[in-house]
């Protein structure tokens, strides 16, 4: 039998099930509990230990069960309940750097990730949109994971941006970040096709449960037209144990809306510079910051400052970062930041089609902008 078929199985004899097993974890195969118990950890690792690798509906035993859907033995990632987030709350969107050919410079993204970390972020997204996600070819995709893993190791946790706009597509590079050793996954809000919020609900619920790892839902209206709303988040949050956090570039207002409601557990990173300090103001963890490449121990102490209650100081630090933080997206990102790395020192390259380099005009308005501030990033650092 099949994965679907043995949750077809689950749900028809749910009553009986409950009888004997109430409150416990089970392990179903070929339409049968093969083992079962209160600790879903070990039931895991004694299952895979006795049949393998294979596909596994594990699930809590209630009313209302949710399913873990389990389809590779990583049981370093496998959410029993909520997975504890260990991401931090200064997340980067690291850009990719390319090579004078216009392909991607892997040791310098090895480089980059360690100074990055240097300079205080607490996690890495690795092909997100700052990334050029839709630029890069999935094999790309999938080295970088690897690379950036191996480079940073345990200092930091690797966030890989492998969600498009085709349900099945982020399936496989799910599973493909996943094989890269990546900790979790970005998976954004799909573009162009607009789905209703009903689609979104269970595009992401389809992606969440063909991984084990923890999964972080990116909103941005600016970029994809649709804006998820903060009760498709929160349905998201109660019903899929392995969906941890959400990025949220909409409206401060729904960040509170979704911080207010969440389970235990559940994080809101501001999606832009500008509103971290508005959103942790209204509850939200941290923020996945572009300025960060830059002003990394800034940033870091502004969201500690928030985090500590001392809003005061917070506030000071954000009005004194606001310019740059801004001034990031005088034009489309990550053409700003990519400059202001080559100006700074460390060599990011250049973009590739659509984007194209900053022009004279804002290139000027950045070497300007750059001069008001220290920058964090170490630019010695090896591979």
């Amino acid at each position: 039998m099949s994965f679907e078929s043995d949750r077809k199985w689950f749900d028809k004899h749910r009553s009986q099930l409950l009888r004997q097993y109430e409150d416990q974890f089970v392990a179903v195969i070929d339409g049968r509990v093969v083992d079962h118990s209160p600790h879903f950890t070990e039931l895991a690792e004694r299952v895979y230990a006795k049949y393998g690798y294979r596909d596994l509906l594990m699930t809590a035993v209630r009313a209302a069960p949710s399913e873990v859907h389990i389809p590779s033995p990583r049981l370093t990632a496998v959410p029993a309940d909520r997975p504890a987030p260990t991401l931090g709350r200064l997340v980067t969107a690291m850009v990719t750097p390319f090579n004078t050919a216009g392909e991607v410079d892997y040791n310098q993204a090895r480089r980059l990730a360690k100074a990055l970390v240097a300079s205080g972020s607490d996690a890495l997204v690795v092909t997100g949109t700052t990334g050029e996600n839709p630029a890069l070819f999935h094999e790309e995709n999938h080295r970088l994971w690897a690379e950036v893993k191996d480079a940073v190791g345990d200092t930091a946790a690797v966030i890989a941006g492998s969600g498009t706009n085709g349900t099945g597509e982020s399936i496989a590079l799910a599973k493909a970040a996943e094989e890269a050793g990546a900790d979790a996954q970005l998976l954004v809000v799909p573009y162009y096709n607009k789905p209703p919020q009903d689609g979104l609900y269970a595009h992401f619920k389809a992606i969440a449960e063909a991984t084990a790892l923890p999964c972080v839902l990116y909103n941005v209206p600016s970029r994809t037209i649709t804006n998820m709303t903060a009760e498709t988040t929160l349905r998201l949050a109660h019903d899929v144990p392995n969906i941890v956090g959400v990025k949220e570039a909409g409206e401060v207002e729904q960040a509170a809306e979704i911080v207010d409601g969440a389970p235990d557990g559940f994080r809101v990173w501001s999606g832009n510079d500008s509103d971290t300090l508005a959103m942790m103001r209204r509850g939200a963890y941290g923020v996945v910051s572009v300025a960060s490449h830059l002003v990394g121990r800034q940033i870091k102490r502004m969201v500690e400052l928030a985090a500590a209650g001392d809003m005061a100081g917070a506030e000071a630090e954000h009005e004194r970062l606001l310019p740059l933080f801004t001034g990031l997206f005088v034009v489309t990102s990550p053409v700003p930041v990519k400059y202001c790395l080559n100006r700074v020192g460390f060599d990011a390259g250049g973009l590739r089609l659509p984007l194209v380099a900053a022009d004279p005009k804002t290139a000027a308005f950045l070497d300007e902008l750059l001069a008001g501030y220290e920058i964090d990033l170490p630019t010695s650092v090896t591979a």
